[in-house]
């Protein structure tokens, strides 16, 4: 059957197929160094950010160039050179984690106005329920008042009654 010999074989097994699944890693390893290869879905960004590095690299030497020139040339006159006009530039646009730090503080402000506007409507909703408690226990107390017989004191109700229609017009 299934004796000691059996689960060593299926060891041995084991074994051999992690062996032959290293070698195969270690082998699409170094083929993976030489060649690019992108997943299919993000192959457009890496081209792109491709592209865009190709550029940069050719516009650098002319624009090192450049601030040269207007740094020599302009003197006096001009009071900015280009390297200031970049610095701005970077100043004025926001880095992503500039960008959701302000999105979180929208968030974070929205949800306390919105607490406080729940806070708000939830006071007025007990000092309504404070008012409402009020008046049912006076209309009880002013109704379920007895004679000294035991009898409802039919005066008092109608003169409540009476109240109430005056209110209502």
């Amino acid at each position: 059957g299934r004796g000691f010999a059996f689960r060593r074989k299926q060891k041995v097994e084991r074994q051999y197929r992690r062996l032959l699944k290293r070698r195969r890693k270690a082998n699409s390893q170094q083929d993976d160094q030489f060649t690019d290869t992108y997943p299919e879905h993000l192959k457009h960004l890496y081209l792109a950010e491709e592209e865009r590095l190709k550029k940069t690299r050719r516009r650098a030497p002319s624009n090192s160039a450049l601030s040269e020139e207007n740094h020599n040339e302009a003197g006096q006159t001009c009071t900015f050179s280009y390297r200031s006009v970049t610095s701005e530039e970077k100043f004025k646009r926001k880095t992503s984690n500039q960008k959701a730090k302000e999105e979180y503080e929208k968030i974070q402000a929205e949800r306390a106005r919105k607490k406080e506007e729940a806070e708000k409507r939830k006071q007025q909703r007990e000092a309504a329920q404070r008012l409402y408690r009020q008046k049912k226990m006076e209309a009880y107390k002013i109704l379920s008042k007895k004679t000294k017989r035991g009898q409802p004191n039919l005066n008092l109700q109608v003169e409540f009654l009476l109240q109430k229609i005056q209110q209502n017009t």
